[in-house]
């Protein structure tokens, strides 16, 4: 591996707040993350390379200086956490406070700086000896053809063959299946696919024998693998890298973060994430014409199986909704109903959003066990307080909305269709740079590369004392309901 002087995480000098508080972490991470120090002593999460098994050229980009552009430096930064609190008294100091003793109590403190991601002045594979692969993992989310589209574009851009650029059909699966065919992905066969939802490829969920997949990685001579998933796909994308390595497969495998519940560590923002509480607020607002014509109670119920931020910022946006309900926050049935009330006095009709995810605790019985990703199978909160509202509200029309598979199986809107071009492109140059084992995601809006077992710990959650949490409760009135 070609990284710079390893050091313990534990040794890394912290930055320090205003007030002497170390503030470098908002996570703890593995100790099996490789931590690198450039010249000038700032620590930064490094990436596992195969360099030393490749040749180096210049990037084919460098005719006309990457149209003006220029190139990333190898040892570029971005700053992960730019928060600095005057006090322990400012917003989000507590919560930061309590992550951080979590990261020192377990020995690993998350160091200051991630790799910048984008275009080097030299690659380290010739284009036409490239042979590349794209999977799409899990559930549907939005931007899935357009990141499988601009990962094809960019590869051809620098050089690949259009005959050596492969799609697996229906997920991890489609290696080993042999009613999956391999596909073809030149320029034609990409074109257009951005305007359509799902994924032209196909996606399942459930593990795959990752041994057989690396075999067959060096059956076809895949020597670029690309995994566009969530949590499960990137950990399998994880495991995949850690058997080419064992089995001596130099092959770059490189993991875009997929998830429509925007749940995926670190990163600011997953792609779909925009256009699925674009598409949410359409059901929020037909909600509210439902239930102000009839003076009655609308529920809708969103997905977020451990994260509710779909809900609270559909809520948000959408400006109609008077509760809503995430899996971080809890609440009780009888508050929830005195509080129901009060609104129905104050304004006759009430609208209700509420995350998958959210009152497990509070359904009396539903479902159990997990699901084929080895999720657990929820229980069915929308359906419960749909009759549990009815009952208490008799004579009022309660009306249920489930849009949740809907928003997920469009086309991107603007601000989606920028971010799947900026990380499909960056997953290629990454593997051009040498990487493997990785990710690419914005992180304080500046794009970065990361170990994929960053990102694979947890799921990312609202902050209950945060301030986007703060500012929706702010301004819909919504007060303690547990």
């Amino acid at each position: 591996m070609a990284t710079d002087t390893k050091d313990s995480s534990e040794n890394a000098p912290a930055p320090l707040d205003s007030y002497g508080t170390d503030q470098s972490t908002h996570l703890s991470v593995p100790a099996s993350v490789p931590v690198s120090r450039r010249e000038d002593g700032l620590m930064y999460l490094a990436l596992k390379d195969i360099r030393s098994h490749l040749q180096t050229e210049p990037s084919p980009f460098t005719k006309g200086n990457n149209s003006g552009g220029g190139f990333v430096g190898d040892k570029d930064l971005v700053q992960i956490n730019i928060m600095r609190y005057e006090s322990m008294d400012s917003t989000g100091a507590k919560q930061a406070a309590i992550l951080r003793s979590a990261a020192e109590a377990s020995g690993v403190i998350f160091p200051a700086h991630a790799l910048r991601a984008g275009p080097r002045r030299q690659i380290y594979r010739s284009p036409a000896a490239v042979t590349a692969a794209i999977v799409t993992c899990g559930g549907l989310c939005p931007g899935l053809n357009d990141v499988v589209q601009n990962i094809v574009f960019t590869l051809l851009d620098y050089g690949v063959p259009e005959d050596q650029v492969f799609g697996i059909r229906y997920g991890l699966r489609g290696f080993l299946d042999r009613r999956c065919k391999m596909v073809l992905l030149g320029r034609a066969g990409v074109e257009g696919i951005q305007l359509r939802g799902g994924t032209v490829l196909g996606t399942s969920r459930g593990h795959a024998l990752i041994p057989d997949i690396v075999n067959r990685l060096a059956l076809w001579k895949v020597n670029m693998l690309f995994v566009i998933g969530g949590n499960g796909g990137n950990a399998a994308a994880h495991s995949i890298a850690q058997e080419c390595e064992r089995k001596g497969v130099i092959c770059n495998v490189v993991g875009v973060p997929k998830s429509i519940d925007n749940d995926i560590q670190l990163i600011d923002r997953c792609f779909g994430f925009d256009t699925a509480v674009e598409e949410a607020q359409r059901a929020l607002v037909a909600a509210r014409v439902e239930a102000r014509s009839a003076a009655g109670i609308s529920i809708v119920k969103l997905m977020g199986r451990s994260s509710g931020f779909i809900s609270m910022h559909a809520s948000m946006a959408s400006g109609v909704v008077d509760v809503c309900l995430i899996p971080e926050i809890s609440f009780r049935m009888d508050k929830l109903i005195a509080y129901v009330d009060t609104v129905l006095a104050r304004k006759d009709y009430a609208v209700l959003c509420v995350a998958e995810g959210a009152g497990q605790d509070v359904v009396n019985d539903g479902a159990g066990g997990t699901d084929a990703s080895g999720n657990p199978i929820l229980k069915d909160i929308g359906t419960y307080l749909r009759d549990e509202l009815a009952k208490h509200f008799t004579g009022r029309d309660v009306r249920y909305i489930d849009p949740s598979y809907m928003i997920r199986s469009i086309p991107t809107i603007t601000t989606d269709r920028i971010l799947c071009k900026v990380l499909g492109q960056g997953a290629v140059h990454g593997a051009f740079a040498g990487f493997t084992d990785f990710t690419v995601g914005s992180i304080n809006t500046h794009y970065v590369y990361l170990p994929t077992t960053t990102i694979i710990q947890s799921p990312r959650t609202v902050d209950p004392q945060g301030r986007t949490w703060n500012r929706l409760c702010t301004a819909i009135n919504q007060p303690d309901l547990a």
